[in-house]
């Protein structure tokens, strides 16, 4: 049996780790905002087709960890916090004597937002 309370804090902490509102939560998943206040308010407990929606649109939640606690969330490492190389490290160059590539230029630069918005940016 799933501890509701428990469920509610889990939830709290997937929407406070990706930064989202419970209306955004709500939209991520495609359920109706009424239905996240319901859950955080206690009124109604998850239902199987929720637990799914999260799992799906949330890969990095871990389904044991959701229902019974156990386990850890994110349950993959983020890669954007791996570190980045200082400055004082060269880039190692591999070249190829036999094909020379034309230097490459960056054409567009566009950025998503967790929101399902994005901004396109034309160089």
């Amino acid at each position: 049996m799933v501890n509701s309370e428990e469920f509610i804090k889990r939830m709290e902490k997937i929407v406070d780790f990706y930064g989202l509102s419970s209306a955004a939560f709500a939209d991520k998943i495609s359920v109706q905002r009424s239905s996240i206040s319901h859950l955080l308010s206690g009124r109604n407990k998850p239902s199987l087709e929720f637990v799914l929606k999260v799992i799906s649109a949330f890969p990095e939640v871990n389904l044991y960890w959701l229902l019974n606690g156990k386990g850890t969330f994110p349950s993959q490492p983020e890669k954007q916090n791996s570190p980045l190389p200082t400055t004082q490290e060269a880039p190692k160059e591999i070249s190829s004597p036999k094909k020379i590539t034309p230097k490459k230029t960056i054409e567009k630069v566009i950025i998503f937002y967790t929101d399902g918005s994005f901004e396109a940016y034309q160089m």
